[in-house]
């Protein structure tokens, strides 16, 4: 019997974490796992990690618990590396594709039963409780990364001399374009064209012609930065997370949409690693996917502003002296007014504001 230690050194990347909860096995004492398979799910209070074996063999041990604190060093599992998979399992692995192709066949001969509804609803969602008195509460305990966004929320508040200035932006040329070309830039490019493209440029440009938006204070200095990296924020499971988008300025449209597809199914399947999510010097946060009219969004320290957009309503507006109805969006430019005063982020929005009303502005750079 060959037995390996599986002990956790690195917490993706980061180096300022050094501990995480174990908040699921995917395997058991007893089963049979291959190399690179995720035994288990750990949530730090930046982001979730998921172990994977370096070894095919036998889970003779498992060294922590669910709900468990994990430390750098610290004993994850034992591994028989001679263990073979048990003879009922093999099988049941080796014909995996067969058995899904047999249950497709099986559920489009026949309609499923009422009662195979219930405990697929059952399965999906914890029992319900008995409510034990009026006014009745479940306490859970937070997760690391919940406290930390808490945290890192508060001492945005606290620091930053935070105001927030508004635009109305007209999504007409935009939308029509989208609609003219979406099916020519799927061809082309094999993503689809989205409105985070137009918004990511045109606040690129606008952090390069408005460089104090793209700064930040560092003790009696300002740091003014060359490059533009701006951070999205994406909605998972565990927690607002925000992954940066690298040279947004030297990217096409086509770039950013097919970086923000990796970094958002990154981020929702768990893959998330600490340098997506560092050093980005502006932030975009888009509440209007899920229907959020207007709101102030709160600064990433320690940046300087962030762009939030909402959604999408057709109100009666004039254009050249005529009322018609036109799709028009919310913008909101949250910023410190430590560091920018009122008419660089107002030039700031309304450069965003006029790139996305009018495209045509981001090619002649404008």
């Amino acid at each position: 019997m060959a037995e390996v230690t599986f002990t956790i050194n690195d917490f993706g990347g980061a180096e300022t974490v050094q501990s995480g909860e174990l908040s699921k096995w995917n395997f058991a004492e007893g089963d049979y796992v291959e190399v690179d398979d995720e035994l288990c799910s750990i949530e730090t209070e930046k982001i979730a990690v998921q172990p994977t074996s370096e070894h095919d063999g036998v889970i003779k041990k498992l060294c922590k618990a669910e709900g468990d604190t994990v430390n750098k060093g610290d004993a994850l599992w034992i591994i028989d590396t001679e263990g073979k998979p048990k003879e009922e399992e093999a099988p049941a692995k080796k014909s995996k594709s067969e058995e899904t192709k047999t249950e497709k066949k099986t559920d489009s001969k026949s309609e499923p039963k009422k009662e195979s509804k219930k405990e697929s609803a059952k399965s999906s969602a914890p029992p319900k409780q008995a409510r034990s008195a009026p006014g009745s509460e479940t306490r859970v305990k937070m997760s690391q990364m919940r406290a930390r966004i808490a945290e890192r929320l508060k001492e945005s508040q606290n620091t930053a001399a935070m105001l927030t200035t508004f635009q109305e932006c007209d999504m007409h040329e935009l939308m029509q374009m989208r609609s003219e070309y979406k099916d020519a830039f799927l061809k082309e490019h094999g993503v689809k064209l989205g409105f985070m493209s137009c918004f990511v440029k045109a606040a690129s440009n606008a952090l390069l012609k408005e460089r104090a938006v793209n700064a930040f204070i560092d003790g009696n200095e300002i740091v003014y930065k060359d490059f533009v990296d701006i951070n999205v924020a994406v909605a998972t499971p565990t927690g607002l997370l925000t992954p940066v988008l690298r040279d947004c300025d030297k990217m096409s449209f086509a770039d950013v949409e097919k970086e923000i597809g990796l970094l958002a199914e990154k981020a929702r399947s768990g893959k998330m690693t600490i340098p997506d999510l560092e050093a980005g010097t502006f932030t975009i946060s888009n509440g209007g996917v899920y229907g959020s009219m207007m709101g102030t969004p709160i600064i990433n320290p320690p940046q300087s502003a962030i762009l939030g957009m909402h959604g999408i309503t057709k109100r009666p507006v004039v254009v050249n002296d005529q009322v018609v109805i036109r799709p028009m969006m919310y913008l909101a430019l949250t910023y410190d007014h430590r560091l920018l005063d009122g008419k660089t982020a107002v030039t700031f929005l309304k450069s965003i504001k006029e790139s996305v009303e009018d495209p045509r502005r981001l090619l002649l750079d404008l």
